[in-house]
């Protein structure tokens, strides 16, 4: 069986993280929506069906997967919003393929879940794959069924939902228990002076070091450092958490509940929040509530808050509907996509959001949405950040971990930066 994940119009509400990459791309936890559904589904081969603006860079990120082009073969087509860890929602769709059921459509709210096709080539057409989002339409000739208890993500704030019962299930996914003592785990480096809670429930990868002083409290959930993390002296580590490969997590933190990729540094209290990959938050500030793309800095004393004053629901802005919308959550804090910066002491109000490859400086309150390619501050307002300096500045940024700015890089971010120009235009003072 091929399984195809495939993007449909909603992913527009998943911007600004969508801005640079397919949506499944996106992290949970220790996996990506991508590992769930390839996790869940155990397919023969993987079919990627994008937007042609990120197409490019999701070849370039998926090597070993076909992009918008459609196999000849059995294939299941599965919504790249999916998120496939809920039973109640794989098992109806994974044991009617596995019995070679007939074609079907697994619906959810009337939104396509999953799709089985049968020698999908022959009924569908060849090009099927190459011209965007696709439309419910297309599987609008098969019989259906429904899916009560499909989670399907729609905004970024989605992404944090049940982030501490994510990290749990993945944690105890991806790694056995182990009753050795701390000190006993050869493959990584502990000092005598770390004190365990639940040590069972602690994980490392080969080479993980946790150096003098630091505390790993797994006592509300599982702790799972990647290959060669370094945790640094006096930290604190409140599980449910991970820390990807190469991360590290700077002396005197205090990080609770929250997901980190590979090669971040992170610092200061980190509480229920997502960083994708190789971005930076390495000085004492809080950030709550929040997710952060990859090749993001914020600057030492950077600030989040995630609770609005009254206690009351927190909106924030959707750029694909021009306006604020009602996030559902009492806590919600940054939403940030690739490529952007803030300077020291930068203070972010309650469900901001912050588009690509933005320098935002000043010491109050940036506008509660930043635009993408926008530069500056709430003391002196915006401008267009140049794209011939945004790139520059993305391939110094990338090259001290060890990355190039690709070709298929410099035309995603050119495509964007045009797209975007009369959001630029309405935002701007």
């Amino acid at each position: 069986m091929h399984l195809c994940l495939f993007e449909d119009a909603a992913v527009a509400g998943l911007r600004p993280l969508t801005e640079t990459r397919p949506v499944y791309a996106l992290r949970l936890g220790l996996r990506s929506i991508l590992d769930t559904a390839r996790d869940a589904f155990s397919p023969n081969a993987l079919t990627l069906h994008t937007r042609p603006a990120v197409a490019s860079v999701a070849a370039q990120a998926f090597p070993e997967s076909s992009v918008n082009r459609l196999p000849d073969d059995d294939v299941l087509f599965v919504n790249g919003r999916f998120v496939a860890q809920s039973d109640a929602a794989v098992l109806p769709i994974r044991d009617h393929v596995d019995e070679n059921g007939d074609a079907r459509a697994f619906l959810h709210d009337d939104t396509v879940v999953a799709a089985w096709r049968p020698d999908a080539k022959t009924p569908l057409p060849d090009d099927l794959l190459d011209d965007g989002p696709l439309s419910a339409t297309l599987f609008s000739d098969l019989p259906t069924t429904s899916l009560d208890n499909a989670r399907l993500v729609a905004r970024p704030w989605d992404l944090l939902d049940d982030l501490a019962d994510t990290l749990r299930q993945e944690a105890a996914y991806t790694s056995a228990p182990n009753e050795a003592p701390l000190s006993d785990r050869a493959h990584a480096s502990v000092h005598d002076s770390v004190t365990a809670v639940r040590p069972e429930a602690i994980h490392f990868g080969t080479g993980a070091t946790v150096k003098p002083g630091a505390v790993l409290n797994a006592e509300d959930g599982p702790i799972v450092l990647g290959t060669d993390a370094i945790v640094h002296e006096q930290a604190v580590l409140k599980g449910p958490c991970y820390v990807g490969p190469r991360s590290h997590v700077k002396g005197g933190a205090d990080i609770e509940t929250a997901a980190f990729g590979y090669w971040c540094k992170v610092g200061g209290e980190v509480h229920d929040t997502v960083i994708q990959d190789l971005s930076s938050k390495a000085h004492p500030g809080f950030l709550g509530d929040s997710y952060l793309g990859r090749w993001c800095n914020l600057g030492a004393d950077t600030n989040t808050s995630n609770l609005k004053n009254d206690y009351g629901e927190v909106s924030a802005y959707a750029p694909d509907e021009n306006a604020f919308v009602d996030t559902g959550r009492q806590f919600a804090g940054l939403f940030m996509g690739d490529h952007s910066k803030c300077g020291i002491n930068t203070m972010f109000n309650t469900g901001t959001v912050v588009g690509t490859c933005c320098n935002l400086y000043g010491g109050d309150f940036p506008p509660r949405y930043v635009p993408p390619f926008s530069w500056g501050g709430p003391g002196t307002g915006f401008a267009t950040y140049r794209l011939e300096k945004a790139l520059a500045v993305a391939e110094r940024v990338m090259a001290r971990r060890d990355t190039a700015l690709t070709d298929a890089d410099r035309a995603l971010l050119s495509g964007l930066h045009d797209r975007t120009a009369d959001e630029r235009a309405a935002h701007h003072d």
